[in-house]
């Protein structure tokens, strides 16, 4: 049977707002896109530009600075719009934790993925993998 969610918390030693702005920030959503017109708001769509992955958009679902944010992306669909059929749901939770803040991310809904058998079993440990890179990233770049 599938794995439906990966979820991972770390804690970075930077307050809530400084660890929100990054999580904000137009360069970890865009990666080689053109920034103009960047915008993380409830229903925004930000399409970012990945070399070896190609375009993928996210769809915002909730935002509410700076505690929370949620978007649904089709990273196993590229350049495919997201929607509840054919996309995850990943989402952010900050918490301060003394001088630091606690990060919570949680991405759910594998199993409802239309994708091969072989590539569905995989799906969540691939975006789990994915996801340990991305969170040290931002950990790195928010502390420095």
């Amino acid at each position: 049977m599938p794995l439906d969610r990966v979820e991972r918390e770390i804690v970075i030693a930077a307050p809530v707002d400084r660890v929100w702005a990054s999580l904000t920030a137009p360069e970890f959503w865009l990666g080689e896109a053109d920034p103009t017109g960047f915008a993380i708001a409830e229903g925004a769509l930000v399409v970012g530009e990945h070399p070896g992955y190609g375009s993928i958009p996210h769809r915002f679902v909730r935002v509410d600075p700076p505690r929370y944010l949620s978007y649904r992306w089709a990273n196993r669909f590229p350049s495919t719009e997201p929607n509840p059929d054919n996309s995850t749901l990943v989402e952010f939770t900050l918490v301060a934790d003394g001088d630091g803040t606690r990060l919570r991310m949680v991405e759910s809904g594998f199993a409802t993925l239309a994708l091969p058998e072989h590539e569905l079993l995989t799906a969540a440990e691939d975006n789990g993998g994915a996801w340990d890179e991305v969170l040290d990233e931002l950990k790195n770049s928010t502390e420095e």
